[in-house]
């Protein structure tokens, strides 16, 4: 299996460099982060003191653009497991892989593309290679979904934008139940600088498990520094009652030198989260309330390599019926990040 799957990275390397040799349109391109990480303290004795490198990312992507309105793309993704347990090695995955028409500013996706839950919010944050967004972070949905998706933008200088998907609700997965996902982003450039964007969706699943989603974002930025916030809510259906999981976010950047900014973001969750021990990279306790603190610098010794030195922390309010809260949770990293194209 292990031998397949390096025979399937290999050719398909080669086939798709051949490929865009040949027909003049294609376009290769990727990028890379990862960490040194340590941890300092945690929640969990077990994971005190572990260290390491990991990859949190490595995207290889091959566009191609069969004509004016018609293009193509197909992208893979590995990573690290994350879990502080795991000796598997990288192992590639299809993350993207889709057919496109646009015209007018309007495009339609048939295929396993982006969803709208966080693409516009991740871009104005523009530390994805630090960390998830927060709807990524805290598993309240994916960043990619199989099916057919709309977007584009309209009105008075194309100031509104939008994003509307109907896939799968099964990631980069196969589909294993008849429900399907439904989910739309609608936004506005109020100005230059300021601009708001309003999500939902509904993902309907096996038994009396449905999911429905609200997200609101504020940002505003300028050449020197940029600022967000945003509040969302999950309700997630059970057969014992509704589960709520709310939570708010705030983060800003800004401009400290020609090659240097920096960036801090706070999360506050509002509800305990049961799939918190699950998120890799970062496990949080699942049983109560807690604040995530982000904070750190990036420097760029070339445009296309970023060094980022970064603390994340985690503190836990005290669980209903406890003595004390879980303890608190420190982990500086350092983290690099590159990008060819």
């Amino acid at each position: 299996m292990q031998h397949s799957k390096r025979f399937f990275l290999i050719f398909s390397t080669l086939l798709l460099t051949v490929t865009g040799a040949f027909a003049g349109e294609g376009k290769l391109k990727g990028y890379m982060f990862g960490d040194y990480y340590y941890v300092a303290k945690n929640h969990d004795s077990e994971l005190e003191d572990k260290n390491g490198f990991w990859f949190r990312r490595i995207y290889f992507t091959y566009d191609n653009k069969l004509s004016d309105e018609w293009s193509v793309r197909f992208r893979l993704e590995m990573n690290s497991a994350g879990d502080f347990t795991s000796k598997t090695k990288l192992e590639p995955f299809a993350k993207d892989a889709y057919v496109q028409w646009k015209r007018s500013g309007h495009a339609v996706l048939l295929g396993l593309s982006g969803t709208p839950t966080w693409g516009y919010v991740e871009k104005f944050w523009g530390y994805r290679s630090v960390e998830k967004t927060t709807a990524d972070l805290f598993k309240i949905g994916s960043s990619r979904d199989f099916g057919v998706a709309a977007k584009g933008k309209f009105g008075r200088e194309n100031r509104a934008f939008y994003h509307a998907q109907v896939g799968n609700g099964s990631s980069t997965g196969t589909e294993t139940n008849s429900g399907k996902k439904l989910a739309l982003a609608a936004g506005y450039h109020l100005t230059d600088n300021l601009s708001f964007e309003a999500y939902g969706d509904f993902e309907e699943r096996p038994g009396e498990t449905n999911r429905h989603t609200l997200q609101g974002f504020l940002g505003y930025k300028t050449k020197m520094f940029r600022v967000g916030g945003q509040v969302l809510q999950q309700t997630r259906d059970s057969a014992t009652g509704d589960d709520d999981i709310r939570i708010a976010s705030f983060f800003g950047a800004a401009r400290l030198g020609d090659q240097l900014q920096g960036f801090a973001r706070v999360d506050r969750a509002f509800d305990p989260m049961s799939d918190g021990p699950k998120i890799s990279f970062l496990p949080v306790d699942g049983t109560t309330k807690f604040t995530f603190l982000l904070f750190g610098l990036d420097y760029t010794p070339h445009k296309q390599v970023h060094l980022m030195p970064n603390v994340e922390v985690v503190t836990y309010d005290t669980p209903a019926g406890a003595a004390s809260s879980p303890g608190t949770d420190v982990i500086p990293r350092f983290t690099f990040y590159y990008v060819w194209k």
